[in-house]
């Protein structure tokens, strides 16, 4: 009888202390999950290289390595583009047995985590593309449902990067999804960027910050000027959309206001050196998005970028606006209608970014009145024409230029 207590009572203790275990692992869980997102992470707009609009399901693992080893040779590692981020359709169609992922075996023969592997010794970051809904958009299999069993497997590959889309999501919570697999990262243990794609339906400047390191503010880029079909806009219309939004809380006009370090407004990828833009729309769409502090992740092929293409992906002098480490993005604040408009950024060191943008069909002669902006700029600066690479005088006498259509002037004003 006494024995029988004793081993019952034995029992009784390994129970309650598993069960207390159980009910710590719990807790430790529920105060993960309870954890904002990484911090520390994107604290300047992230910077590098995604597939999809180049390639869209056309990826492989050889074609990854060869943009990597084009990106080191040409100066966009130097530069600041760290993240190679592989798009929809990496995946088989179907779940393994017990429900993980699995690589295409014909796409990526060598796997997920030894193509990581490659890209982190090569001095890069791998970023990975997931789902909130049950599908991808391409059809691949979402991560509704598996969460937390998607962002183990994500851990254990060394990814550093999400970008996480929002199809076949039916009448799910954008906030919900999203804020789900913010905490399915934050228990996986490994810090991983996370990039809300949810195009801007659920205004995420207005919830995001807490969530993810940038959220899509339009539905998708294409390469061209202005134009608009299906779910699909030129980088003048979403640069359009930006500043036409209007904000809940009282300030400048725009999304702007609603970023900063560790929070981006993703105006979407670059297609500088695309075939539907030209020269000068490449180098306007790079300036813009610099000075909105908008994610710069190119989207061209980098196997035959031209040298002058690769000369806009790498301008130090623009790149420094985008990742000046305040984070104020941009704002326009003058409108010639249909002939030019005025783009302003405060930096860090008192300093400003001016962005003249030609909207016009036509060569513009531009007149840059500083007297006229004092409110913005009350003191005298010197001018240096950032594309040009030369100085251009000080803001005591009007600025005059001549920009070709959809070209730009770019310029960074110093205090004298």
């Amino acid at each position: 009888m006494q024995n029988t207590l004793k081993h019952s009572l034995t029992r009784s203790g390994k129970l309650l202390r598993s069960a207390l275990t159980g009910i710590a692992a719990a807790a430790a869980l529920a105060a993960t999950s309870q954890a904002q997102k990484f911090e520390g992470l994107a604290l300047t707009p992230p910077m590098g290289w995604n597939s999809w609009n180049t390639f869209e399901s056309n990826i492989n693992e050889q074609l990854v390595i060869d943009t990597a080893e084009e990106m080191k040779a040409n100066g966009m590692l130097d530069a600041g583009y760290q993240y190679i981020v592989i798009d929809d359709t990496w995946s088989l169609r179907e779940r393994d047995a017990d429900g993980n992922l699995v690589a295409d075996p014909e796409k990526f023969p060598s796997g997920i985590k030894a193509l990581a592997d490659k890209l982190h010794a090569m001095g890069f970051k791998f970023g990975i593309y997931g789902d909130a809904g049950k599908t991808t958009c391409a059809g691949y299999p979402g991560s509704q449902g598996h969460e937390y069993q998607d962002a183990r497997t994500f851990a254990a590959w060394g990814v550093d990067y999400l970008k996480y889309d929002w199809c076949a999501t039916g009448t799910r919570d954008a906030k919900e999804a999203y804020t789900t697999m913010r905490d399915a990262l934050h228990a996986a243990g490994r810090p991983i960027v996370f990039s809300i794609c949810e195009w801007g339906d659920n205004k995420p400047w207005e919830w995001a910050q807490d969530i993810g390191h940038l959220w899509r503010i339009s539905g998708d880029i294409y390469d061209c000027w202005d134009c608009e079909f299906k779910w699909s806009r030129g980088f003048k219309a979403i640069l359009d959309g930006y500043h036409d939004a209007k904000p809940s809380v009282v300030g400048r006009d725009g999304l702007g206001q609603y970023a900063g370090p560790g929070g981006w407004n993703d105006a979407d990828m670059l297609e500088v050196g695309n075939p539907g833009l030209t020269l000068a729309e490449s180098r306007s769409h790079f300036t813009l998005w610099a000075m909105i502090s908008s994610p710069l992740m190119a989207g061209n092929d980098m196997r035959v970028a031209t040298p002058e293409i690769i000369e806009i992906l790498t301008n130090k002098e623009i790149i420094a606006l985008n990742q000046d480490p305040d984070g104020v993005a941009g704002w326009r604040i003058f409108t010639a209608p249909d002939k030019y408009e005025i783009w302003v950024k405060p930096l860090s060191d008192g300093d400003w970014a001016v962005t003249v943008l030609n909207s016009s069909e036509e060569t513009q002669d531009v007149t840059v009145e500083w007297h006229r902006m004092e409110q913005t700029f009350p003191d005298e600066y010197s001018i240096r024409d950032l594309w040009a690479g030369k100085d251009l005088g000080d803001t005591h006498q009007p600025l005059k230029a001549t920009i070709a259509s959809h070209d730009v002037l770019a310029l960074r004003l110093s205090k004298k």
